[in-house]
């Protein structure tokens, strides 16, 4: 990475690490929320903070949140989690009945408040799931697994701990995109190999145990009740809306995925193992804003070194450490919509991490 990149950045941002995630992570579900009772401006605030704010505040000003001291405690961190999850249990089901039931709203409102809310659910809701799913404390799984069932993407909570963290970069990772392969092709490959590899490892530790319910069970009764739950909002129009934010919001998952992963592959040792997980194993991004509203989600290498450290410790690798995107994530997710354009910049940014 050439120096005039590393320079572009400033490690200085003038605020509280933690003010920054509260609110960057919940301004847009206040805005959205007003536009569900108010319409109007309201629902196009919240659409545009998601939308657009959000990239030019990270491509315009050019910051970088500096790493945490080593053993730094930040003990408002898991009570934000627990706020935006249930901010998002809350909001599902009342953004549902807003766009799916009959009502005062215009069409353009209601388009407006999916795409709005679909894009937080996406953004700041799978994020913050990720998390709790992370952390040592059951509630906190819980409701990370509840957040994720709201999604219809439950066994994600399973797939990702058990398959993805100890697979990754390797061809037994259905989440890590292969060089050349296009988003459409990786994310009916991911959902469905992520679904099928977590439960069989949820079987495996399973065996010579007493009995109990198995977690995928408990997943589709919860999914299924998320769905029960769209019919009673607004009947067969609030169930398809339901599973329409669900897509939405677990497709940006997998872009996530997509983009963080791509092309990046562990090299196999003579003993057929492969080597441990490092930094090269991940795309990062340095941008303040979406890092922010993300919880840190862009700095990705150092969360699979450490998954249990919380989000506002995770650190940023040098760029000559670590692959570093050439956008934000939400703008590289946009970007990897359009194969033809992220094969061809990505191309030389990926050789280089290939061919060390």
């Amino acid at each position: 990475m050439p120096r005039a990149v590393r320079r572009a950045f400033r490690r200085a941002l003038p605020l509280p690490p933690m003010a920054l995630f509260a609110g960057a992570a919940l301004l847009p579900a206040a805005l959205l929320g007003a536009g569900i009772w108010l319409g109007g401006g309201w629902v196009l605030a919240g659409l545009a903070y998601m939308a657009v704010l959000t990239a030019l505040l990270d491509h315009l000003i050019r910051l970088t949140a500096p790493d945490a001291p080593e053993g730094a405690e930040f003990p408002a961190a898991d009570v934000l989690l627990v706020v935006i999850g249930l901010v998002h249990l809350l909001t599902f089901p009342l953004a549902v009945r807003a766009i799916a039931a009959p009502g005062d709203l215009p069409l353009a409102a209601r388009v407006a408040l999916f795409l709005g809310f679909g894009q937080f659910f996406g953004q700041i809701s799978n994020p913050a799931a990720h998390e709790l799913i992370h952390r040592g404390r059951r509630g906190l799984y819980r409701l990370g697994v509840a957040v994720y069932a709201t999604m219809l993407n439950a066994h994600h909570a399973s797939a990702h701990r058990l398959v993805h963290h100890r697979h990754v970069a390797t061809p037994l990772d259905p989440n890590s995109a292969r060089t050349g392969e296009s988003f459409y092709r990786f994310l009916p490959r991911a959902y469905g190999g992520s679904f099928r590899a977590g439960l069989a490892a949820e079987s495996a530790r399973r065996q010579g145990r007493p009995g109990g319910l198995h977690p995928y069970i408990a997943y589709l009764l919860a999914q299924t009740g998320a769905l029960a739950l769209g019919f009673m909002l607004a009947g067969w129009a609030g169930m398809a809306v339901w599973a329409g934010l669900a897509a939405y919001a677990t497709a940006q998952l997998m872009l996530s995925d997509y983009v963080q992963h791509y092309g990046l592959t562990r090299r196999r040792l003579p003993d057929g193992r492969y080597e441990p997980v490092g930094d090269r194993h991940s795309w990062n991004a340095p941008h303040w804003f979406s890092s922010g509203m993300m919880l840190n989600a862009p700095r990705h290498s150092d969360h699979h070194a450490h998954p249990s450290r919380p989000y506002p410790a995770l650190r940023l690798p040098e760029p000559n450490q670590a692959p570093w995107l050439p956008w934000s994530l939400p703008v590289a997710s946009a970007v990897a919509l359009i194969p033809p354009l992220w094969h061809r910049r990505m191309a030389h940014r990926l050789a280089r991490w290939q061919t060390d």
